[in-house]
């Protein structure tokens, strides 16, 4: 298969980075909400990450450009059937997931590969609703998309040979990210081990051990993460961490997937990190701490 055209469903922060990724590596990408206000806010808010580039002098003006013109703001899901593969960003929400997946599979010809960039549900039940459950499969990009260079490959129960094969290649010589195939469980790998350390420093600051900065600097410095466990919380979204947690604890059933009085606190006060401007710190409007 030969790629080209990606849309992506879901412009919030996922997907704005996967948009400004791909669009960086030359495909065009359709992007889709809900509304059309949702959209200019979306596209509004890539270029406000591609300006922040351009005064650091990591692109050009005409790069800028380019890559904004890569960028097709659209509002129907017909408009995706002329992708190569649409990847689904919206929130961990596995029925509004699965709603989106059936009308997908419904405009989209059975070769589109159909891709979630879920972290923790499950891509056989997302599948549950489509005619070809066979090409649906996850991609999971981790945050920050540009950064990072890798991403899980999800094989849900009936995802086909070819379409893994096709997704690895896409990851591996299309975007140039390492990609790892993963057999469906919940939370994968990276989200089922970085949850566990993020509760557990939340713990740590429940017990009074350590403040919030002092935690994330033994992390940040001591063991060089880019993100203190604290602050890597603020911009997953509080309330994705807390949504993560409790589904990997009702399906382990094992306490320590249970979340932290203190996160479920912060969520009860809309303190939801980067997206509300504050979590455990504080946030500008350009997701840049304070």
């Amino acid at each position: 298969m030969y790629f080209k055209k990606i849309g992506v469903v879901g412009g919030g922060t996922m997907g704005q980075g996967i948009c400004e990724m791909l669009a960086a590596k030359g495909l065009d990408v359709l992007l889709l909400e809900e509304t059309p206000e949702k959209l200019e806010q979306a596209y509004g808010l890539i270029e406000s990450s591609l300006d922040k580039q351009l005064e650091k002098w990591a692109i050009t003006k005409a790069e800028k450009k380019l890559i904004l013109s890569k960028i097709q703001k659209v509002t129907h899901f017909a408009e995706l059937s002329t992708c190569d593969m649409v990847i689904e960003t919206i929130s961990e929400d596995v029925q509004a997931k699965k709603e989106i997946f059936a009308q997908l599979d419904q405009v989209c010809p059975s070769h589109i590969i159909l891709a979630s960039n879920t972290s923790t549900l499950s891509l056989t039940e997302i599948a549950g609703l489509t005619k070809y459950p066979e090409r649906v499969i996850g991609m999971h990009f981790i945050y920050p998309v540009s950064r990072i260079d890798l991403v899980e490959i999800i094989r849900g129960l009936k995802t086909s040979d070819d379409t893994f094969t096709e997704t690895k290649r896409f990851v591996e010589e299309v975007v140039e990210k390492r990609g790892i195939m993963v057999y469906e469980s919940p939370g994968f790998v990276t989200s089922r081990i970085i949850c566990i350390l993020i509760n557990e420093a939340l713990h740590v600051l429940g017990e009074g051990v350590a403040s919030a900065e002092d935690i994330d600097d033994a992390m940040r410095v001591g063991y060089q993460f880019q993100y203190g466990p604290l602050e890597m919380a603020d911009r997953f979204g509080l309330d994705s961490v807390l949504a993560a947690l409790e589904r990997m604890f009702r399906e382990f059933g094992e306490l320590k997937y249970r979340p932290s009085i203190v996160l479920k606190k912060m969520v009860r006060a809309g303190n939801l990190g980067v997206k509300s401007g504050e979590g455990f710190f504080k946030y500008d409007k350009d997701g840049d701490r304070i």
